[in-house]
């Protein structure tokens, strides 16, 4: 059986059901590795959630196995991975939902990240088209999702480590969009940004294995991974190439602006309604304030320094899309 490393074994620290994820992980990638053929071909790696496994199929195809817990974010990764065929993002070769286990083809190990911040955020813009495709019936709508969240929202505004005036905004504008149709539809990836694109290691429009797909003329050099589909807005997809890599935009001398740059990039190269793409950054900015409050309540604990960091964060985005 693999060892389990360190860090994917501190999971277990999360909570009942992490543990025994974590518990019964080892027996799960045996298996797995067992009845799909698979041999190992490299150490262990992680995410946040899921253990991934370097291994050669028994046609000697390179992939990775992807063994991950199963919660309301995940469960429908294999669906949206479905619905992308492999263009613009990794493609699936074989899965089991109930396990949590995805077998990818493999890509990287050199990420987007890797490119300058304005260049990321223009790779990424130039994804969308692709990924925005019509969403299965089984994704879940962002307007049942927006809608829970902004009602918690609006139960705590008193709490959220933000201005009230942010968080009651944003309140406003997430009810508007729960009952608008125009927030669903869609396939989006929800967590899009740069260290979630992976090179190609192939060829353009090279099928794991070697032949040429159907989607050939489509493959893109950089390939999306750990895909969170939900039938959605493309307009509610940039505000994460807003918050990351932040380290370079206080570094700017101009915060305001270098946050700006990134918005008006990813909206110009995206064609995306700059109004509407403003007003879902407010809302997931105020969510994310949110967010860690809820992670201190639930851990039983005050805010400490790094969650007033990332609030502060969350609110000085929110402050610069908007005039």
């Amino acid at each position: 059986m693999i060892e389990v490393p360190a860090a994917v074994a501190a999971f277990a620290e999360r909570g009942p059901r992490w543990a025994a994820f974590v518990d019964a992980l080892p027996r799960t990638v045996d298996d797995l590795l067992d009845a799909w053929a698979l041999r190992v071909a490299g150490g262990p790696m992680h995410g946040e959630v899921a253990l991934v496994l370097p291994v050669l199929t028994d046609r000697g195809v390179e992939a990775v196995l992807k063994v991950g817990l199963v919660d309301e974010e995940t469960r429908h990764e294999h669906l949206t991975l479905t619905t992308w065929d492999g263009r613009g993002a990794v493609r699936m070769l074989r899965a089991d939902p109930a396990r949590g286990a995805l077998l990818l083809e493999r890509a990287g190990p050199t990420a987007l990240s890797s490119l300058p911040a304005l260049e990321a955020c223009e790779v990424v813009a130039g994804l969308y088209a692709t990924l925005h495709v019509g969403a299965p019936r089984r994704l879940v709508p962002l307007s049942s999702l927006v809608g829970r969240w902004t009602e918690q929202l609006a139960a705590a505004q008193d709490a959220v480590p933000a201005p009230r005036r942010l968080v009651q905004q944003a309140v406003s504008l997430g009810r508007a969009f729960a009952s608008d149709p125009s927030t669903d539809g869609l396939t989006i990836r929800a967590d899009l940004h740069d260290a979630n694109v992976l090179a190609s290691r192939r060829d353009h429009g090279q099928e794991p294995g070697g032949s040429a797909g159907p989607w050939a003329a489509e493959r893109s050099p950089w390939l999306v991974i750990d895909p969170k589909g939900i039938s959605g807005d493309p307009c509610y997809e940039p505000a994460p190439l807003l918050w990351n890599r932040w380290e370079e935009v206080t570094s700017a001398r101009d915060v305001r602006f270098a946050v700006r740059r990134r918005f008006h990039t990813v909206v110009d190269v995206a064609g995306l309604d700059e109004h509407r793409v403003r007003d879902w950054v407010v809302v997931r900015m105020m969510l994310n304030a949110l967010w860690t409050l809820q992670d201190a309540q639930e851990a039983g604990r005050s805010l400490d320094a790094a969650d007033r960091a990332w609030a502060t964060r969350c609110v000085t985005v929110a402050k610069a899309v908007q005039d």
